[in-house]
């Protein structure tokens, strides 16, 4: 039998997929985090993996899913596809959203030897993940679940036990060995006009964002990280950088399109910067999806643009997905490179047939 006889579509992706194999997986379990700092490494999305200096790890929205995947819209169910898809009813129109996914999946949860806790902001589904959480729960049966209530719902209809399953608010604290995570409010708008409710919202009183959505202020022993979800821009952040000292916080920034809000802007990310009085402004999200894909560029040339005038005691950083962002050592750093390879070049002669070749 000849080998091309034996590939079929089961063991193409079982050769292929994930694509980054356990590449990943490797590099978190092999990085020894100094003293006086803590890792995060980019997952996609809002996706964050957060490391402490005492080998805590902790997973934040990690999602390992897809957008749409065929254009035979009957296959998806109405809330993901028909009048009731949250964004859909923000802008009043009927045209299908086209969410393709950009992105390989970086970190295969099925191969993690070490966790924590797993923590999700909200139940939009490319921030909770039945794969994850069978994949984490099933190696790991004691390793808490952390989120608001729609999430733990969702967590608990799809099968993981009550009792590692915690529901959170606002200022709840949870202590996670030597990490002590305070839960914020969130100020995500479009997690609102999301499902359950169907048909027409006008004259409804939405239930509290409390229940769908909240933010997470990550304290390690050697400084803190503000995972905002899918907030969009709030003036109360500046209550929450005055009330706590945040160092690194990322914001999900994409391109909207005409008469859609969804994600903030260069301006938003800029402001949201300002007011938590962080060190460091990460945006992410832009990556996700085919039809609002951004471009982190714009924050830069903004920020460049207002940072004298502004006085702005912060930076931005343009991350890559799969990319890690160390605490303090990667502050002041304005953009992510993945190591290039190479570094023992020329330290032996080269093996050529001449030196013409060069």
């Amino acid at each position: 039998m000849s080998y091309l006889s034996e590939i079929t579509k089961d063991t193409w992706y079982h050769s292929i997929f994930p694509e980054w194999g356990t590449w990943l997986n490797e590099e978190v379990d092999q990085t020894k985090v100094e003293q006086g700092s803590f890792a995060i490494w980019w997952l996609g999305c809002t996706g964050i993996w957060l490391k402490t200096e005492n080998g805590t790890n902790i997973a934040i929205d990690y999602w390992v899913g897809r957008g749409k995947y065929t254009q035979d819209w009957s296959k998806y169910p109405p809330h993901l596809a028909g009048a009731d898809f949250q964004l859909n009813r923000m802008v009043g129109g009927r045209q299908r959203f086209p969410n393709t996914r950009m992105i390989p999946v970086v970190l295969d949860p099925f191969e993690v030897t070490q966790i924590d806790a797993v923590f999700v902001t909200h139940n939009h589904r490319d921030h909770i993940d039945p794969f994850v959480a069978a994949a984490i729960h099933n190696k790991f049966p004691e390793v808490p679940f952390y989120g608001p209530k729609y999430v733990t719902d969702q967590w608990i209809e799809w099968g993981l036990p009550e009792e590692i399953v915690h529901t959170v608010k606002p200022y709840d604290t949870v202590q996670v060995k030597d990490t002590r995570v305070v839960v914020m409010d969130s100020f995500d708008r479009t997690v609102f006009l999301t499902a359950p409710r169907s048909g027409p919202l006008e004259g409804y009183c939405p239930d509290d964002m409390d229940v769908r959505s909240v933010n997470y202020l990550v304290q390690t022993p050697s400084g803190s990280f503000y995972h905002s979800g899918d907030s969009h821009f709030s003036n109360y952040y500046l209550r929450h950088g005055k009330q706590y000292q945040i160092d690194v916080a990322i914001a999900s920034f994409g391109e909207n399109p005409p008469g859609l809000t969804d994600k903030m802007t260069a301006c938003d990310v800029l402001r949201m910067g300002e007011n938590l009085r962080c060190k460091t402004i990460i945006p992410v999200h832009y990556e996700t999806w085919s039809c609002m894909l951004g471009d982190p560029r714009e924050i830069d040339v903004l920020y460049d643009m207002r940072k004298e005038r502004l006085n702005y005691k912060f930076h931005p950083f343009i991350w890559q997905v799969g990319g890690k962002f160390t605490f303090p050592d990667d502050v002041g750093k304005r953009y992510f490179m993945f190591e290039r390879g190479f570094a023992s070049a020329m330290e032996e002669e080269p093996n050529l047939y001449y030196k013409s070749f060069l």
